[in-house]
């Protein structure tokens, strides 16, 4: 027996050599949601001041940032409340303690997530709850601004929570403008939806939307009639969040199994004992099919194999229905020592790997930014040092805006005690430009910009851009190259070479 576990390990660990030895994708999403509802990551109880909760948005980032991911996902309207100065909505509970009662000292916890996550390079996606109201009917903090409260015929409650009505035009009139004031006011990147439209089934309990169904499901059966519902909401935002920023994005990550195969022929081979289409109503495959979402990124939590819902094949699913839209892979890094399966340290690294053999997949979102703590199982390590040793840009999406800036140029560099300091600067005018790649080669190799490998530093866009490279070593010739992203990532042409020749007079050339 102790020889066929030695065997196994070995095959394991030969098997993991291969595959952190292949060259890693330069453009790959590799994002972290960071839930608030119930401070399940952040902030890590209410009540917390306005500095501490700043410094524990920051340390979140920083992980993320060690770990070599490029986006956050961050829940800032978890129940009908906010995580920022909204004109509709009470500030949150989770936030101060008490619903409607803003941070002390004052600030705005939007403003500076986004502020901060810009300023280490990263993508902000702001995440919304669009129907849950209140989390818990017998012990959330409700104040008398909540719209539960000015407006309770919008509402029904469903297994303790109190719900908007999904079937009120006016329901989805309030969460269009809510997402439009954001996408107005706030420097977001992305919106995110989650897997909640319809609330899940409890057990026995049926939704209780009959009056509803009476005034407004005409002819449809109420399965259809409730997908409808959910359908017109997804167009509707759509449509305003590009009205207000043509390049902000718009995300779905639904529950893993859209529809199993013995209910439908487009479904997955799977025994789901529940789906996005049956269940929550949530028509994802449509929203993909009509453009109105932009990526898609299925929860696949369950482990490789699974006899029901196996993540391999909901994973080749979910690539064979993205429609020309991204395809995120969601891995549940919170199932890490819940049970043997979960035990073994090598589970999500090879969901990761088997995702990058896809072409139609384009990256990964974890959950959630605590399951990290600990570095349970040396996830971490494996990240930093293996599967995301060298940066990711964000994949591009050729449908929204993508004219990439002009390249730009360097200006000197200069040799120093601790390594080479590189200056550069561009013609940009019109404030395109959001950040610099900087790529270094050998002397004499060849210069390939599709080597993620190469890159040594994604630097964000300051008036008089510059770089120090520590891992610079005196006497080696090198090769630098520069080039320009919009907010994008749309990438420019590469400037011109800044060679550093020694031993020759003028030792930084500038050539074509």
């Amino acid at each position: 027996m102790l020889k066929q576990l030695i065997a196994g390990a070995i095959l394991w660990i030969g098997l993991m050599q291969q595959v952190w030895a292949q060259l890693p994708p330069k453009r790959e999403m590799r994002a972290v949601w960071i839930a608030t509802v119930e401070n399940i990551d952040w902030p890590s109880r209410r009540g917390l001041s306005s500095d501490q909760q700043k410094q524990e948005f920051i340390n979140l980032l920083e992980q993320a940032r060690r770990n070599g991911l490029n986006a956050v996902v961050v829940q800032v309207r978890p129940v009908a409340d906010a995580f920022y100065m909204s004109p509709y909505e009470p500030w949150s509970e989770y936030l101060t303690g008490t619903q409607g009662r803003p941070p002390y000292p004052y600030y705005d916890p939007l403003a500076f997530m986004i502020e901060e996550t810009h300023k280490r390079g990263m993508e902000f996606h702001a995440w919304f709850n669009p129907y849950r109201a209140v989390f818990n009917v017998s012990r959330s903090s409700v104040s008398a601004e909540h719209i539960t409260r000015r407006n309770p015929q919008w509402f029904l409650n469903y297994d303790g929570k109190k719900y908007f009505d999904p079937a009120l035009p006016e329901v989805r009139e309030y969460v269009t403008n809510i997402i439009r004031d954001v996408v107005k006011r706030y420097d977001v990147d992305a919106i995110h939806f989650d897997d909640y439209f319809y609330p899940y089934r409890a057990p026995g309990k049926e939704f209780p939307d009959n009056n509803s169904y009476r005034t407004y499901g005409g002819n449809m059966n109420r399965d259809d009639w409730r997908r409808h519902n959910v359908d017109l909401i997804i167009e509707m935002l759509s449509k305003a969040i590009k009205e207000e920023k043509p390049y902000v994005k718009f995300g779905i990550s639904p529950f893993g199994v859209w529809r199993n195969r013995d209910r439908d022929p487009e479904g997955s081979y799977t025994r789901g004992g529940m789906s996005n289409y049956d269940d929550l109503y949530a028509d994802v495959v449509k929203w993909l099919k009509k453009g109105w979402i932009d990526y898609v990124t299925p929860q696949l939590y369950w482990e490789r194999g699974h006899r029901l819902v196996a993540y391999e094949i909901l994973l080749n699913w979910w690539s064979q229905h993205g429609y020309d839209k991204h395809v995120y892979i969601g891995h549940g890094v919170y199932k890490i020592n819940s049970n043997s399966i979960w035990r073994n340290p090598n589970e999500i690294p090879l969901q990761i790997e088997e995702a990058r053999t896809l072409n139609t997949v384009q990256g990964s979102f974890f959950y959630s930014a605590k399951s990290f703590a600990g570095n349970p199982l040396g996830i971490e390590d494996t990240l930093r040092n293996h599967l995301y040793r060298y940066p990711a840009l964000i994949p591009t999406m050729p449908w929204l805006p993508n004219t990439a800036p002009e390249a730009p140029y360097f200006v000197d560099a200069f040799e120093r005690s601790w390594g080479l300091e590189i200056h550069w600067s561009d013609n940009d005018t019109l404030a395109h430009t959001k950040q610099y790649v900087l790529y270094r080669f050998a002397e004499n190799e060849v210069i390939n910009l599709t080597d993620p490998t190469k890159i040594i530093a994604i630097v964000q866009q300051a008036p008089d851009p510059e770089f120090r490279d520590l891992s610079y070593v005196k006497g080696r010739g090198y090769t630098y190259v520069v080039t320009a992203l919009d907010r994008l990532q749309n990438e420019s042409l590469a400037s011109e070479p800044l060679r550093v020749r020694p031993g020759v007079k003028t030792m930084f050339e500038f050539e074509p």
